[in-house]
């Protein structure tokens, strides 16, 4: 099985590089590329929310959406772009909210 990947900033890929997984820091307007070809590499990959903020939203949400490989948004080591709120969009899938 392939290593997962990690992309996003060089302070957070040192942690992920650690702990076993590829890592990649992609240069600035390359992040939906990056995250294409990860997807086409290993069977998890996990993208800050810094660049998950850079990938683009229907790419980001097509790549959420996609089975395999499984796509993760991790938080972002300096806190400036927050996580999306899944217990909101998991309400809004279940009919919980309008």
């Amino acid at each position: 099985m392939p290593a997962p990947i990690f992309l996003g900033d060089e302070l957070a890929a040192a942690g992920y590089r650690l702990a076993g997984a590829q890592v990649r820091t992609p240069p600035p307007g390359e992040a939906a590329a990056a995250l294409a070809q990860a997807c086409a590499q290993s069977s998890l990959v996990l993208l800050s929310a810094d660049l998950a903020a850079q990938v683009g939203a229907a790419a980001l949400k097509r790549a959420l959406a996609t089975p395999a490989p499984l796509v993760l948004v991790v938080p972002d080591i300096h806190g400036r772009v927050p996580l999306p709120d899944l217990a909101a969009r998991l309400r809004a899938q279940l009919g919980f909210e309008a």
